[in-house]
């Protein structure tokens, strides 16, 4: 053999390999893939090494604040997906069929209420459904409209005291942890005698305050959560109220109106 052929011989047995016999191996897309899976693997990794440092420094503490910290944002999101599957402020559909209400257009106003979810159409539904029976008794319509209100808005609160005994508990389980590590450093210099190690106390005083740091950490925003949450629900039981008010004074808001158009057209009469 020449060395001619010799050199294209070798050339050619360096070459790549045909990428179609081989679509996995020179694939860009599934090459990129695997190095996010790895680079995610490894964020985890370090991510889990982070906690037990936490947990190996803070004792049986920490790992009870990284539980209720895990239960708390359960209970958020859980509420959060609730509230918006709900729509709990949402009043558009609530006010086009009390337009239609005002306008004697009850067929229509109760239309526009089929299979709503919001717990103020479906309360005002509920009213106006019950209000075309000829011998329906108005106030024990209200107290019936009470109660279905209050059990919406008791499932709106649902889980809601959890996160305040989280929002309570943290700090105190946070303090707890501080007093437990500074009785375990005080502990470590009696036990040092008189060869005493500045560095064991103060090793001990920022292990005994991570605690504290973590359990305020879990706290300010569960305080801050729960009062959104609760914020939501209040605004959502004033809509019911104003709505079931507004269903029953109907015809006092027409003759409200009629009135002060009498008393217009009687003054610009006196004033001619």
């Amino acid at each position: 053999m020449s060395d001619t052929a010799s050199a294209a011989l070798a050339f050619s047995s360096l070459a790549p390999p045909d990428r179609a016999a081989f679509p996995i191996a020179y694939d860009p897309a599934a090459g990129a893939s695997a190095a996010y899976g790895a680079e995610s693997y490894g964020m985890g990794v370090r991510m889990l090494e982070q906690l037990q440092s936490l947990v190996d420094a803070g004792g049986p503490v920490v790992l009870v604040l990284l539980l209720l910290s895990t239960v708390a944002l359960a209970v958020v999101l859980l509420k959060w997906w609730q509230f918006s599957r709900l729509r709990v402020e949402s009043l558009s559909a609530v006010n086009a069929a009390l337009a239609h209400w005002l306008k004697r257009e009850t067929g229509a106003a109760i239309a526009r209420l089929e299979d709503q979810r919001q717990p103020t159409a479906r309360l005002v539904h509920l009213a106006l459904i019950n209000l075309q029976q000829p011998a329906i008794n108005p106030a024990e319509l209200r107290e019936e409209l009470t109660r279905v209100a209050s059990a919406y808005l008791e499932e709106l609160r649902s889980h809601l005291r959890t996160l305040e005994v989280i929002a309570t508990l943290s700090p105190l389980l946070g303090l707890l942890g501080t007093v437990l590590g500074m009785i375990e450093a005080f502990q470590q210099l009696e036990i040092s005698g008189n060869q005493i190690d500045p560095g064991i106390l103060s090793g001990g005083i920022w292990q005994a305050l991570l605690t504290t740091a973590l359990g305020l950490s879990i706290a300010i925003p569960t305080v801050l959560a729960h009062s959104w949450l609760e914020r939501r629900v209040d605004r959502c039981r004033h809509n019911m109220e104003d709505a079931v008010t507004r269903v029953f004074t109907r015809d006092l808001l027409r003759e409200g109106s009629a009135g002060r158009a009498e008393q217009r057209t009687a003054m610009a009469k006196n004033a001619v």
